[in-house]
């Protein structure tokens, strides 16, 4: 039985490393972990004791498929709280995690063999997504001077009909300043292109606060996460808020799709949302790790880099010690007992000499990474 062309879409390395990871664990090897986004916290302990009860008194089934009306009342208030917006609820459309409003965003606004413009380096699974509906990534070359993110000439010369933006970003941590978004924004519109924005690590700052796509304008598609501020990466539920005019279709495509997103992971959601101090100490975390690594990663040679705005993220250039990220990542897996991510999952062009750093768990575990690969590096390199 012969395969579709639209299946044959590239592995998610990062993956991959956790597999290996995982089996050295299984061999008796102490691996600290530090090639996933994966928060070390669990989900918020108010929404945990929440549910607990809720399960045992909760029907639970399917809900109307834009989701519960509860939980997006309560987004709709975030919007109010975090950014000062009126956001009406019936624009908000909860999804299963942030890659199943990828897949109805690019449903939605694309047909196929159209060419959305996704910043390189970027999270991989944009590009795969968009293979699988017959569409076409166009990779923007970014540059360490923009920070790794997107310029309104970037949209003026790829001939674009959509273009996405994460800020905070994965793989760099870096933001957009709201004259720069403001400026890409506005090339889109000019360029009659879609626009979509990522803010899934919105929450998850350090020096100054994201600006949300929705606070420059309502035509645009943003996508955000209980994954990653929230800590519910495996509860798979996210959100979009959509231009008025295109919920229906959305919901139209999301019950064909998804029926709705799980009834139990809406409900913990909704609680974890008023777990306000712990989720903050989990920031204050984030901000201990990002400065061990702003200090220590110069002293093992690991200079090159664009310190993160937000996220739990560090891209670092490696081309003074290796052209070949995935054995360097081998090598430092098996040497150090540390797990780190190659740069050819971000950059399929130049991240063969990249890695990334996650530095999402717990400050014990940072403070042990980083010794380890300053080891690693005077060993070999140094």
């Amino acid at each position: 039985m012969k395969k579709s062309k639209r299946s044959n879409v590239d592995p998610f390395i990062v993956m991959d490393v956790m597999e290996a990871a995982r089996k050295a664990e299984s061999s008796g090897k102490n691996i600290i972990h530090m090639e996933v986004g994966q928060p070390g916290t669990a989900a918020p302990k108010l929404a945990k004791e929440f549910i607990s009860k809720e399960i045992s008194k909760n029907n639970l089934g399917y809900t109307v498929t834009l989701g519960l009306p509860s939980l997006r009342d309560r987004i709709s208030k975030l919007y109010s709280e975090w950014y000062n917006l009126d956001i009406s609820p019936d624009r908000i459309v909860i999804t299963t995690g942030s890659s199943g409003a990828f897949i109805l965003s690019f449903a939605t606004l694309f047909n196929a063999g159209d060419r959305v413009g996704i910043a390189s380096p970027g999270y991989p699974s944009y590009r795969q997504i968009l293979k699988s509906q017959d569409l076409i990534p166009v990779d923007i070359q970014t540059k360490i001077e923009n920070k790794f993110q997107p310029i309104p000439d970037d949209i003026n010369t790829n001939n674009l009909h959509g273009i996405l933006v994460a800020s905070p970003a994965n793989p760099t941590g870096s933001m957009i300043d709201k004259k720069s978004l403001t400026n890409l924004i506005n090339t889109a519109k000019e360029n009659n292109a879609s626009f979509i924005s990522d803010e899934i690590y919105h929450g998850i700052q350090y020096e100054n606060k994201p600006t949300s796509a929705l606070e420059i304008t309502d035509d645009c598609y943003v996508i955000n996460s209980f994954s990653k501020y929230f800590s519910m990466t495996g509860w798979r539920v996210g959100w979009m808020v959509v231009p008025e005019d295109h919920v229906r279709q959305v919901e139209r495509l999301s019950q064909n799709l998804f029926i709705c997103p799980p009834h139990i992971s809406q409900l913990t959601a909704l609680a974890s949302m008023d777990a306000k101090e712990e989720l903050e100490q989990n920031l204050e975390v984030y901000k201990k790790n990002r400065k061990i690594l702003l200090e220590e990663l110069p002293k093992a040679g690991l200079k090159t880099f664009s310190p993160p705005d937000g996220a739990f993220y560090i891209y670092v250039d490696i081309s003074e010690f290796s052209n070949d990220s995935l054995k360097f990542c081998k090598d430092v897996l098996e040497k150090a007992g540390v797990a780190i991510t190659p740069g050819l999952d971000f950059d399929q062009r130049r991240g063969n000499s990249t890695i990334r750093f996650s530095y999402a768990r717990s400050t014990e575990d940072i403070k042990e990474g980083s010794e380890r690969i300053k080891k690693f590096m005077k060993s070999n390199f140094l």
